[in-house]
């Protein structure tokens, strides 16, 4: 053995090493520098213990010596070297940050990794994670609708407050219709899911017409009332508020959230209105149809039976929404109001200031 070098195992250090040789989970840089100082500490010659661990005669120095100096923990670490590529300075991730935020220098809608690669001298990938350390995605946007109705906040705290504190004796109904809604019937038939495979279904489809779904949600007791109509003028909502008013019980007051739709506020549903006092009208602002709670119901809908339908006809597909709107009867759902509407009119202020101060 080299002159300065020895090897003495404590009994503990000579388990941990022979755990780490004996492991057939343990990394095999590990278990030959083990080996290494194993043979170092019988007194085996440096040629041996190369020949039998198929290192070199540095390498058998240098684990050596990482063991005298840090003992079996040294053995597990390995040393940090440089980047072989210089690392990016910070006034290049500003630059990329700061040109990201700004419209792209070239006819396009938004950056992309390419584009500022090319612009900056770094490579895309590098882009990215300088996107990735500042939660930038320029590639993705969300949409926004607020609303310019100068009523705004006396009509939300109205809907609001039926939904929280409802009229004692009375009936809140959200309503709403769901037009167009297409019996679409696909070409081809689809495979069913299995393990490690999607269901599939054709992109293209047969369109075999369409109807309207007119809805009255219950907010006390989460009940539907539900009608198929074939359009969504002001003669079908009549017809809808008659049955409305065939269904829920007589003497009671019957308060109605409803939005802004022209066939809502026809003059001849005002004169329906008119000759039924115990219905009232309440008009949610105006791009808030977020307000109308019936608004989930539909939602739930085309999601559970809709989207991914297969309907041969105009009266499959009313006969399946009949069926769910059935099944929501069956075991409905209170509406749950939760949100503040001091803050959501503290949102919509904020985002109005926002887009004044930039437009």
């Amino acid at each position: 053995m080299r002159t300065g070098i020895s090897i003495i195992l404590t009994s503990s250090d000579r388990l941990r090493l022979e755990a780490l040789t004996s492991n057939r989970n343990t990394a095999q840089k590990h278990v030959w520098r083990a080996a290494i100082v194993l043979l170092s500490a019988d007194g085996v010659g440096t040629a041996e213990i190369m020949r039998r661990t198929g290192t070199s005669k540095t390498c058998v120095w240098r684990w050596q010596e990482r063991f005298m100096r840090e003992g079996v923990d040294g053995l597990l670490r390995d040393k940090t070297r440089p980047a072989r590529i210089k690392p990016l300075g910070p006034d290049i991730a500003e630059r990329v940050v700061t040109l990201t935020l700004a419209d792209p220098l070239v006819e396009a809608t938004h950056w992309t990794a390419a584009m500022m690669a090319k612009e900056t001298g770094i490579s895309a990938s590098a882009v990215r994670r300088i996107w990735r350390a500042h939660g930038l995605q320029p590639h993705r946007y969300r949409q926004f609708k607020l609303s310019n109705d100068p009523m705004f906040a006396e009509k939300l705290r109205d809907v609001v407050g039926l939904y929280v504190d409802p009229p004692a004796h009375a009936i809140v109904l959200s309503v709403d219709e769901k037009s167009q809604i297409q019996a679409l019937d696909r070409t081809q038939p689809g495979l069913p899911l299995k393990k490690g495979r999607l269901g599939t279904m054709t992109h293209d489809y047969k369109r075999n017409g369409t109807t309207t779904l007119f809805a009255a949600l219950n907010v006390l007791d989460g009940s539907v009332i539900g009608r198929n109509m074939q359009r969504h003028r002001h003669q079908e909502f009549i017809r809808f508020l008659n049955a409305i008013e065939a269904q829920v019980p007589p003497g009671k007051a019957v308060h109605v959230i409803l939005d802004n739709y022209a066939a809502h506020k026809h003059p001849k549903v005002r004169a329906w209105l008119d000759r039924h006092e115990r219905f009232t009208f309440h008009f949610t602002p105006t791009s808030c149809s977020w307000l109308n709670a019936v608004e989930g119901f539909f939602a739930k809908l085309t999601r559970q039976r809709l989207k991914r339908g297969v309907f041969h006809s105009v009266v499959d597909l009313q006969a399946a929404i009949n069926r769910y709107v059935a099944e929501t009867n069956a075991s409905p759902k209170p509406f749950t109001w939760t949100a503040d509407p001091d803050e959501i009119i503290a949102a919509v202020r904020r985002g109005h200031q926002a887009l004044d101060s930039i437009h």
